[in-house]
């Protein structure tokens, strides 16, 4: 049996049953695909439910309001994908009358869709076989291949690329492309993968050479920056605080969040208190100011960790034009933000003062 047919086999009895394989409407399957890069189907699942729910086709969701989409977004993270999402399906309806692209090249055209989410709806919606290379098929691939090109290199990528398409089922590219994500994702996982009931450990290279645990092969990213966060929590005694609107290029753009310093490194409450002074937002008010957070809440990032406090600012009256505290959960937050007003419960707040 050929690599293919056994990999197909596998998933025709191992599948799981998830909405989006339902149907072969590109809408829906773009909305997964962007979904669920970097990030894991139990995360992404009850994502894709609540947008299929609030804008179930292409044309609600080209007519929503960026911010409204940004917080049904929330909690993801990359936020960048939801922007792009918003972007593509305005162009979409706007300039395509509502029809996706049919083909790989042109699906490639759209914002946000790279080679692995095009070849996916491509594949998958339009029976085109141009094979997916994600997480998962860097996994199965090198591992069975014996393969020690690292993935994160050009020519990793074009070495995997050419290698799943010279397996790929011409004649059923969407179950060979399914199949082979979802063997990596529940089968030959990263971490202790399922090697003694797998169809493959016969001829996998890494289980019989003792090589599971070193492919794939990654080249390191640079060492994380290291960033002082602190948050400004303003509660007036009219009941209102100060949400500002990140704007500039970032991972956060358009997203709000508490007025924010950056500090060189931790600072104490009474160095915090005199650097305050200074600041248009309390300058020459009086106020009462504590920290909320005794260790620093640590916001790991790709390219940077977040070494994060929160400073609870309580006045008399805000300087600026506040927001009322009861419509703070309108807003599209970053995670870090939304964790913190959860677990800080300002109407608890309110009542004590």
């Amino acid at each position: 049996m050929t690599f293919s047919k056994t990999l197909t086999h596998w998933y025709s009895i191992n599948k799981r049953n998830l909405p989006w394989r339902e149907t072969k409407d590109p809408y829906y399957i773009w909305l997964s695909e962007i979904i669920l890069q970097q990030t894991q189907v139990k995360q992404g699942l009850p994502y894709y439910e609540a947008f299929v729910a609030k804008y179930p086709t292409v044309f609600h969701l080209a007519n929503a309001n960026e911010s409204e989409v940004l917080k049904l977004w929330q909690g993801l993270g990359y936020y960048s994908r939801a922007r792009n999402l918003h972007t593509t399906a305005k162009h979409i309806v706007n300039e395509l009358k509502g029809d996706f692209p049919n083909t790989y090249k042109e699906l490639l055209k759209l914002k946000g869709v790279g080679d692995y989410t095009a070849s996916a709806i491509a594949s998958i919606c339009f029976n085109e076989a141009t094979a997916v290379v994600d997480g998962n098929v860097y996994r199965v691939l090198s591992r069975y291949f014996g393969i020690d090109t690292p993935i994160n290199s050009s020519k990793g990528a074009k070495e995997f690329k050419q290698l799943a398409q010279k397996l790929i089922d011409k004649k059923n590219p969407a179950e060979f492309n399914q199949a082979i994500m979802e063997f990596g994702a529940t089968q030959c996982k990263p971490k202790n993968p399922f090697c003694d009931v797998c169809p493959f450990n016969n001829s996998c290279v890494a289980f019989n050479t003792g090589a599971i645990n070193t492919l794939p092969v990654k080249i390191k990213s640079a060492k994380a920056k290291k960033k002082h966060f602190n948050f400004l929590v303003f509660i007036s005694e009219d009941s209102k605080t100060i949400l500002q609107k990140r704007e500039g290029k970032g991972i956060w753009q358009n997203l709000y969040q508490f007025p924010l310093i950056e500090t060189e490194k931790k600072v104490s409450v009474i160095d915090f208190k005199k650097h305050l002074n200074s600041n248009d937002l309390i300058k020459g008010v009086p106020f009462k100011l504590s920290l909320y957070n005794k260790e620093s809440i640590i916001h790991k990032l790709s390219h940077q960790h977040l070494y994060t406090n929160f400073w609870i600012i309580n006045v008399e009256k805000l300087l600026v034009k506040g927001l009322p505290i009861h419509k703070i959960h309108d807003f599209a937050v970053p995670i870090l933000i939304g964790n913190f007003i959860e677990s800080f419960h300002f109407e608890e707040q309110l009542t004590k003062g």
